[in-house]
């Protein structure tokens, strides 16, 4: 075995000691998560989409994505924030139903909530 020194970061996890105890932040997770998207450098704009409508996606909604493997990844990363995030949890669950085919609607939905978060 190695010693590797303090724990920092783990699994997406940040972790920082004090005398108090230990935080644990995933906010680098969330700023790759925001990266792999392409959307750091976006200006927030108001979307067509209702704001009941993400909650009652249909499968037919929207034209398919072009690519879908950028929806998978989100979602998969969004699947994994809920470890430490569990009030995102019916959100994630809502977007993940449409993961094999996934549509433009499907995708503003994503981006509508990651705005907010």
């Amino acid at each position: 075995m190695k010693d590797l020194g303090l724990l920092c970061y783990f699994l997406g996890i940040e972790i920082a000691s004090s005398v108090k105890g230990y935080l644990l932040s995933q906010s680098k997770y969330i700023a790759d998560l925001f990266k792999r998207a392409r959307l750091t450098d976006n200006r927030v704009v108001d979307t067509p989409l209702e704001t009941n409508a993400r909650y009652s996606l249909s499968l037919s909604d929207g034209s398919p994505l072009p690519d879908p493997n950028l929806y998978h990844t989100v979602v998969e990363s969004l699947i994994y924030l809920t470890v430490t995030r569990s009030n995102i949890a019916y959100v994630v669950h809502v977007v993940s139903q449409s993961v094999t085919a996934p549509t433009t609607i499907h995708w503003a939905a994503i981006l509508r909530y990651l705005r907010g978060t």
